[in-house]
Formats: C-alpha cells, sequence, structure tokens
C-alpha cells in the first residue's frame, strides 16, 4: 500500500467539511467588509449610493452590537430591501452562520420571496463553472424557500407573514421589512393594531439573549410599526435612521446624507431631478411627506392645509330669470353632493349638500346647504336645491343609513340620484382627494360672491379629521373623487400636471442661465452637475 497521499481519494462531502474544521480553528478575516462590498461581489451592476453606505454602516454595527435596535426608513424602490433584508441577511450569515434569521413582512409570499432569493444566491454560488464560492452550502433536506438551514450550521432563514408564528428555536437576528401593505392597512387601527400586537405576542417574544432586530419601511402613518416603537416606554434604544428623498432639515438639525437643504437623494434607482420633482407634484404633500420624507404627518397635521384653497371672485352663475333659480355659465359638468344625518339634536352631524362645477381641470363649490334636519326636512331641502341649481344633473347621495332611505323616496320623483357606496374610510377618501386642493385646482367663493358661509367649511377641513364634524369634508371628497379621479376631469387634471411640471422645469432652466456667469467654482460646479441630471 502506497503511502503517497496524493493517491489519496476524497468525497466532495468530505473535502467541505474539513475546511469547515479548519476554518472554526483557524477563522479568517472576512472577505467582504460590508453588504454593500458583498453586493458587488454576487452582482457587478450593483449600484451604490451614499444612503446605501449609510444603511452598510448601520448593519455592520447592528451585527456587531449585542441587543441592537434598528429602524430604517427611505423612500420607496431604493435598494433598501435588497441590501437589508436579501444582501444583508447573507453577509451577516457568512460572517456567523450559525445565526438563525427570522424574516416577517406583511404578507407570507413576499417574506418566502427574500428568503428563497438568499437561499438561491447560496447555491448558484457554489465555485462551480468559475462562479463566486460564498463558502455555505444550503442543507438537503432543510432546503425550503420558507425555512432553509445552513449545512454543518445552526443557521437559517424562516420567513413568515405578520400574524404567523415563529415556531421552533429561538432567534439570534430579526428582519421586519414592510409590515405594512399600503395606505389603507396603515390607515386602519385594526392592521395597526394587529401588527403591534405580533410584534408583543410573537416577535419580540421569540428573540434569543444578544438578538439584534431591524425594522426597514416606508413610513405610512405616525402610528405605524416604527412609531410606536420610538413612543414606547423602551423606544430610546431605538437608532432611527430616517433618509428623506430631499434634504429639508432645520439650520440646527444635520441631514444623514451630509446633504445641503434642497438636495435630492442620489438615487439607486437613477432617478433625475425633474424626476424627483414630478413626484413631489403628482403624489402631493402628504404622500410626500410620508413615503418620501419619512415623516407621516405634515407639521400642522392637517389632511387639507387652510393655504391651499383657492379663491374666486367673479360668480359662475346668472340668474334664470324666474328669480327662484340660477344657470351655470361656461362650464364643463355640474352636480350636487350629499352627505345625510337626520337626528335633530345638538351632537349629530349636519345634513349637507353642495353643488359643484368644473372648468377643464378646475372645480368650484358654488353653493352648500348644511343643517341639522330631520328626514322631512332633508326631503325638503333636497328638492328646494334641485329646483334652485337644474343644471346639477347628477346627485351624489352616499348610500348609507340616512342616504339610502332619501335614495328610495325620490329616486322615483327626481331623475339622476347616483348611489355611492364608499369602500374606504372616510380619511382614506381625503387623501385621495388632497393632491386636487394643494395642486390649485379646488376653489371656493369669495366672502362677497359666497351664498354659504365658506369659513366654517375651511375649518372643518383644517380640523380633519379630529375636529367634531366631518360632514362637509365628506361631502367635498365625494365631489372631487367623481369630478376629479372619474371621467374626463380626470384626463383634464392630468394635463394640468403635465404642464405644471413642464413650468417648473422651465423655471428652474432659466435660474440656471441667469446664474451663468458666476465667478464661484463651487457653483458653478453645482449647475453643471443639476445640468447632467435633466
Amino acid at each position: 500500500m502506497s503511502s503517497d497521499v496524493t493517491s489519496l481519494s476524497f468525497r466532495p462531502a468530505d473535502v467541505r467539511a474539513f475546511e469547515a474544521a479548519l476554518q472554526r480553528l483557524d477563522p479568517v478575516a472576512p472577505r467582504w467588509a460590508t453588504p454593500g462590498e458583498l453586493a458587488q461581489a454576487i452582482d457587478r451592476k450593483t449600484i451604490q449610493t451614499p444612503a446605501l453606505d449609510v444603511i452598510d454602516e448601520a448593519l455592520v454595527w447592528a451585527y456587531s452590537t449585542p441587543e441592537a435596535r434598528l429602524i430604517i426608513s427611505m423612500p420607496p424602490q431604493e435598494g433598501k430591501s435588497q441590501r437589508v433584508t436579501k444582501t444583508g441577511v447573507l453577509w451577516a450569515l457568512l460572517q456567523n452562520p450559525d445565526l438563525r434569521f427570522g424574516i416577517v413582512s406583511y404578507a407570507q409570499e413576499l417574506a418566502e420571496g427574500f428568503a428563497r432569493e438568499i437561499r438561491d444566491w447560496i447555491t448558484n454560488n457554489n465555485g462551480d463553472e468559475g462562479s463566486l464560492d460564498l463558502g455555505i452550502r444550503i442543507q438537503r433536506d432543510n432546503g425550503a424557500a420558507r425555512r432553509w438551514k445552513l449545512a454543518g450550521h445552526k443557521g437559517g432563514v424562516n420567513a413568515v407573514g405578520i400574524g404567523s408564528g415563529l415556531t421552533g428555536r429561538p432567534l439570534d437576528a430579526l428582519i421586519i421589512d414592510d409590515p405594512f401593505k399600503d395606505s389603507e392597512q396603515a390607515d386602519s387601527l385594526y392592521f395597526r393594531e394587529r401588527v403591534w400586537n405580533w410584534w408583543q405576542s410573537t416577535g419580540s417574544t421569540r428573540l434569543a439573549p444578544g438578538a439584534p432586530v431591524i425594522v426597514i419601511l416606508t413610513r405610512w402613518h405616525e402610528d405605524d410599526l416604527a412609531g410606536r416603537l420610538v413612543a414606547a416606554e423602551d423606544g430610546a434604544q431605538w437608532r432611527v435612521i430616517n433618509i428623506p428623498a430631499l434634504a429639508d432639515q432645520k439650520p440646527e438639525q444635520s441631514d444623514p446624507l451630509g446633504r445641503k437643504p434642497g438636495e435630492w437623494l442620489q438615487s439607486a434607482r437613477r432617478r433625475t431631478v425633474k424626476e424627483w420633482q414630478a413626484i413631489r407634484v403628482r403624489v402631493g404633500s402628504r404622500v410626500f411627506n410620508a413615503l418620501y420624507q419619512g415623516r407621516p404627518s405634515p407639521e400642522t397635521g392637517d389632511v387639507w392645509k387652510r393655504g391651499w384653497w383657492r379663491r374666486y371672485e367673479t360668480p359662475l352663475w346668472s340668474d334664470a330669470g324666474d328669480g327662484k333659480s340660477y344657470r351655470l355659465n361656461e362650464v364643463d359638468e355640474t352636480l350636487m353632493s350629499w352627505d345625510m344625518t337626520f337626528k335633530d339634536t345638538k351632537s349629530s352631524d349636519f345634513v349637507v349638500g353642495q353643488v359643484w362645477a368644473r372648468r377643464g381641470a378646475d372645480v368650484y363649490l358654488v353653493d352648500q346647504v348644511r343643517k341639522r334636519m330631520t328626514f322631512t326636512e332633508t326631503l325638503k331641502a333636497f328638492q328646494t336645491l334641485v329646483k334652485r341649481w337644474p343644471d346639477a344633473t347628477t346627485k351624489l347621495v352616499e348610500d348609507k343609513a340616512n342616504g339610502t332611505a332619501v335614495i328610495d323616496t325620490l329616486k322615483k320623483k327626481i331623475p339622476g340620484i347616483v348611489p355611492i357606496n364608499p369602500t374606504e374610510s372616510k380619511y382614506a377618501r381625503a387623501n385621495a382627494v388632497s393632491p386636487f386642493i394643494e395642486a390649485g385646482n379646488v376653489h371656493l367663493p369669495s366672502a362677497d360672491i359666497a351664498l354659504f358661509e365658506v369659513e366654517a367649511l375651511i375649518e372643518e377641513a383644517a380640523g380633519f379629521p379630529n375636529a367634531a364634524h366631518d360632514d362637509q369634508v365628506d361631502a367635498t371628497s365625494q365631489a372631487l373623487s367623481r369630478m376629479l379621479l372619474d371621467h374626463s376631469g380626470a384626463n383634464a387634471w392630468t394635463e394640468a400636471l403635465r404642464k405644471r411640471v413642464n413650468a417648473v422645469k422651465v423655471a428652474e432652466q432659466q435660474k440656471l442661465a441667469e446664474l451663468a456667469t458666476t465667478d464661484d467654482p463651487l457653483e458653478a460646479a453645482r449647475q453643471a452637475q443639476f445640468r447632467q441630471s435633466q
């Protein structure tokens, strides 16, 4: 028998086991110092931005700090899930293959998709055919997408949706990636309580001693999971990194990327300054503050700000000649919008009937009835307003509670009554039309020509959703939704928005032209950078 070791043969499994044993006896320095370096090694097309640099630093801190608590928020589609939930988890497993991870999202399917991609990276980067060899393998009999384990180690991933259990062994690290699907869920107290209860009863109870928790999300609501974690009794333990799309910090504050106020985020999706500006105009202040700035509630706390309303000074109507009714001049659409409550008590809401007119992308509140009424009084008020404004052939009535009774009573006497059955909350409906008010497309009559008390509407809108009454807000939301979200009004508003964005671009180009002769080299460099982004 030859003593030449070169004549010996080993199975691949034996070689891997031997290499793993050597690593445990003599650990080597990690090949990738940050998740970003690993991302580049896996995919050379990876775009590394200053925002991702900040996230890389935070992840290295979290995985090297016992009991680390980290919240990261940044605009949608800028690489946070890819870096934190996918590459970051893989990077941590390469540092310590015995880490048992939990990945949680609003849906099982999404969480499972994260886990599947990490598993596939490990499977595909095994050194075969010249590929990158990560040096870890998936255990053959424990490799399902939702729950898999590393061969020869304790580490792996368990992926679940919010509301599901994290059964089995304790978690050495927990990633919560977008606990809410959309604004509808985040605006719902039921869903916010559901997420919070899951964290308290399941997520936090499955943590092993020293386990880090990382929450990444797009902010939808001030009372979302991030908001509650920070507001809790132990909220001071959370390190919060919010990276806004637009640097707009106060002078005494600092931007996480070191930007000056007015500078936009360098985008992982290569968004230009023009595209960021278009997003800001398109989504409106409330959505932009929440999703893109990480501040779910504007500082005023209002859904519809007082300063957003526009006023018109010249009546759109003229006397029809009979002394009882009016005709609307040069309008594209006219309708009524009704919100009804009958209880004739001081604590009940009001019955509100409104008349709206549209010219192109602009809508005008022409008249309004607002009063606590009985059922009989409501029928009379409805008929009176119909006679007063015969051009308003469409009459929107919410088909719930008291509105249903009015519809059933009058539909055979008055044509054009359209039942409206809303499927979203009052808050969601008001948010949906807020961009139109902010953009200046909604006009109220000035005090000199008004046929009703305009200031009462403005005050109620400013206090919504915390004001005592919301009947005028409901009727307004219903009308604006019909006139500007549906039918031809939507096309008119979209065209107006396009012109608005182009006007912003022209104004900024003119400003650059005026500053073209500057002798300041720093200013010249900033101008050149802006031109390249266009």
